[in-house]
């Protein structure tokens, strides 16, 4: 028995009426772009379709931090015709994209496998809401609110209005209630729902988050009462002034370096929570994946969507140090610390290695 008219495959698989219900490339980067204007990106960043037919129907999304070739395969695996990214592929010019290099592979394996590449990253960043925003709804932060301001140069609108329960937290389908909708800019700044210990907070940034090598580390008393909490996702130690002058006790961000860090504690009494840099931005992906099927359904599109679990962290694994104790005055200098406990003497090649 035939179908209804419109309901026989064509030559994807799909009947007619859910072939017209497909978008395109093109209109989901259109959508995207609505969330996450171009003109709100850092003027050395890259963002936009980078890799991809624009007439090209897409079924399935896939959403992840980093474009790398694993992520790329797993685009294909899914079926998906669109990889979204926080990350560019490439932030400096190149002349070539020869299978040689890393963005090289990055572009054939996503050409071969007909998956457009897109990437809103600094312009994700000030979004509301945007990265940051997903950060502060993972803790579990209320009355957020933006910790740096946007910047004072005119922008371009963000579109509509973000509708109520766009801002989830790391479930596809996010809450209900308002949101924002625009450019706040970088970090934002909330409240727990009461204070507690530096080091319980901790826990929950750890919990909170997905698990990665470097874990969480943070500088200060850690049975310090922490309440009021500003966050960055991704490098934001720069905004630890900021923080200090919108009271917070505690700033959560990544990519943490050691003379900055013991400038930064030194001028200002905030605490410093450090976690992986990717870990950090995850969570906005559940965000970014509401608003695009949320937005193309608002003008009859349906598309898939899936959040890559994948962990591109670059950090692998870590040994353990005998936290808190410190090196042993008894030793002489270059005495001892060649050797593992329980294990002996290390041989010259082990201390090399060790050294590199």
């Amino acid at each position: 028995m035939l179908g209804a008219p419109g309901s026989q495959p064509g030559p994807s698989g799909l009947p007619a009426d859910a072939r017209r219900q497909q978008p395109s490339v093109a209109e989901c980067v259109a959508e995207l772009e609505r969330c996450y204007p171009p003109s709100w990106a850092q003027s050395w960043d890259t963002v936009g379709l980078a890799v991809g037919d624009p007439n090209m129907p897409v079924q399935h999304v896939l959403f992840a931090v980093d474009p790398v070739v694993e992520v790329v395969r797993e685009a294909v695996e899914r079926g998906a015709q669109l990889l979204v990214t926080h990350h560019p592929l490439f932030l400096r010019g190149v002349h070539g994209v020869a299978e040689t290099s890393a963005g090289g592979r990055v572009v054939a394996t996503a050409i071969r496998g007909g998956v457009a590449l897109f990437t809103a990253h600094t312009n994700a960043d000030v979004a509301c809401p945007g990265v940051s925003d997903a950060l502060a709804d993972a803790l579990g932060l209320t009355a957020v609110e933006p910790l740096d301001g946007p910047p004072e140069r005119p922008e371009k609108p963000a579109g509509p209005p973000a509708r109520p329960g766009e801002l989830g937290a790391l479930g596809e389908e996010p809450p209900p209630g308002p949101v924002r909708s625009g450019n706040g800019g970088l970090g934002r700044v909330g409240e727990l729902p009461r204070a507690e210990p530096l080091h319980v907070f901790c826990a929950r940034v750890a919990a909170a988050l997905p698990a990665t090598a470097g874990g969480v580390r943070a500088t200060g008393d850690p049975d310090r009462p922490v309440r009021r909490i500003a966050v960055c996702g991704g490098s934001g130690g720069e905004l630890i002034g900021a923080a200090a002058r919108a009271g917070a006790d505690a700033l959560v961000t990544a990519d943490g370096r050691h003379h900055h860090v013991l400038d930064a504690v030194a001028a200002h009494d905030v605490a410093l929570v450090d976690v992986a840099h990717w870990a950090s931005e995850w969570p906005w992906l559940h965000i970014a994946s509401a608003r695009l099927r949320a937005g193309l359904a608002a003008r009859g599109r349906t598309v898939n969507t899936t959040v890559s679990a994948l962990v591109t962290d670059p950090w692998r694994w870590h040994a353990a140090s005998p936290w808190p104790a410190g090196p042993d005055p008894d030793r002489a200098a270059g005495q001892g610390y060649g050797q593992r406990q329980g294990q002996g003497q290390v041989d010259d090649r082990d201390q090399g290695r060790d050294q590199r």
